[in-house]
């Protein structure tokens, strides 16, 4: 008698965590007679204002795709815990109506661990991706931790993040350190060519600074001046390069930041291009062809390593989080953002190793189910 085929979720909230969990799903997919593989998308996936980037999800994937909305669209304090609530009432009524062999979530974001804290009364068996991690500057350490302490299963990035999950659970029982995800088989990675990314994205085909800034959602009433702060300094360097900036995520805060990105764009339209939703691809070819990166986002700290470039890492979103030499920090102020960007324009690319690539990534995660006892 043949073994049974495994139900596997996969929880998708936005296009950050989707990019990373593709070379996961691709891998999965291949095994169709282990694994019968679906997603549950829900979050800023399902929102017009930040993309609608379901879209994205069914013209990459032809499996099934379960859609939970309950994200609002305001980004204030109360209506980021309406939504965490509304995403509880959503995925009760989903869990109820759906049992999977085991979900897969990833990361940290509020509405992530809304989803998981839900399944908890239904005995929904998570793995859990990225755990063990700190980022100082958000209140993601703590809906992170959370995920951890509800799952059955954890894939940390680092061996540093396996001992910290291993002590945050008391047990180092289904602890494995994989490497990051996303850079799964990044040694096979074939940019897009330039003139179709440029063309695709309406970016001038001139040298290029990759920004993206999200709120530091531990320093709430800080974020106006930040945000201030941010685009007085995108302001001077577009004097030395074109800036190519991604938006920022659905967090508390983040239409501050973005407001500052639209009065940029009106006032440096020549040097200035935004992108509301790169996706996976299309983000590391921009970051493939780019001079540098400048932001507080994990794909500077996590990534831009293993594509030879340096960061300028700003503010304390990810203070705690391990780096890089390839990362330079600075604080939320013009000045010392303007300061660090200077060096990474002169410097050339950066050859030393990303701590966050191990081979095989994805393919250890699989073995690591097919082999799981309690499934």
């Amino acid at each position: 008698m043949g073994r049974r085929i495994m139900r596997i979720g996969i929880l998708t909230s936005s296009r950050a965590d989707f990019g990373i969990y593709q070379p996961l799903i691709n891998e999965l997919v291949l095994e169709k007679y282990f694994f019968n593989v679906e997603i549950i998308a829900f979050g800023t996936h399902l929102s017009k204002y930040h993309g609608f980037t379901l879209s994205d999800i069914k013209n990459k994937y032809n499996i099934k795709i379960h859609e939970v909305s309950s994200l609002l669209v305001n980004d204030s304090q109360a209506s980021v815990a309406t939504s965490y609530g509304l995403t509880t009432l959503k995925f009760a009524d989903f869990w109820d109506n759906n049992i999977f062999d085991l979900v897969f979530c990833l990361g940290d974001r509020f509405e992530m661990n809304a989803a998981v804290q839900t399944g908890i009364p239904f005995g929904v068996k998570f793995a859990h991706i990225h755990g063990g991690e700190t980022t100082l500057g958000a209140i993601d350490n703590i809906y992170r931790h959370q995920i951890s302490l509800a799952s059955q299963l954890h894939f940390t990035s680092t061996e540093k993040f396996k001992e910290r999950v291993t002590e945050l659970i008391q047990s180092d029982k289904n602890v494995y350190n994989v490497g990051a995800l996303s850079l799964s088989e990044i040694d096979q990675f074939i940019p897009l060519p330039k003139h179709k990314l440029l063309s695709a994205f309406n970016i001038k085909d001139e040298s290029y600074c990759l920004v993206t800034f999200h709120p530091e959602t531990n320093a709430f009433d800080s974020n106006e001046k930040y945000a201030l702060e941010m685009k007085k300094a995108l302001a001077k360097l577009t004097e030395q390069i074109n800036l190519v900036i991604t938006m920022p995520n659905a967090d508390t805060m983040g239409s501050v930041y973005r407001e500052q990105l639209f009065l940029l764009k009106e006032e440096k339209n020549e040097k200035v291009f935004l992108v509301e939703n790169f996706g996976k691809e299309n983000y590391f070819s921009a970051m493939y062809y780019s001079d540098f990166l400048l932001g507080n986002t994990s794909s500077g700290i996590i990534e831009a390593a293993s594509f030879n470039k340096y960061v300028v890492n700003v503010g304390d979103r990810q203070k705690g989080r391990l780096q890089s030499e390839n990362v330079i920090n600075a604080k939320f102020d013009s000045k010392e953002i303007l300061a660090s960007a200077s060096i990474c324009l002169k410097q050339k690319d950066f050859s030393g190793e990303n701590r966050y690539y191990k081979k095989g990534t994805s393919k250890e995660i699989v073995e690591k189910i097919k082999n799981y006892e309690e499934l």
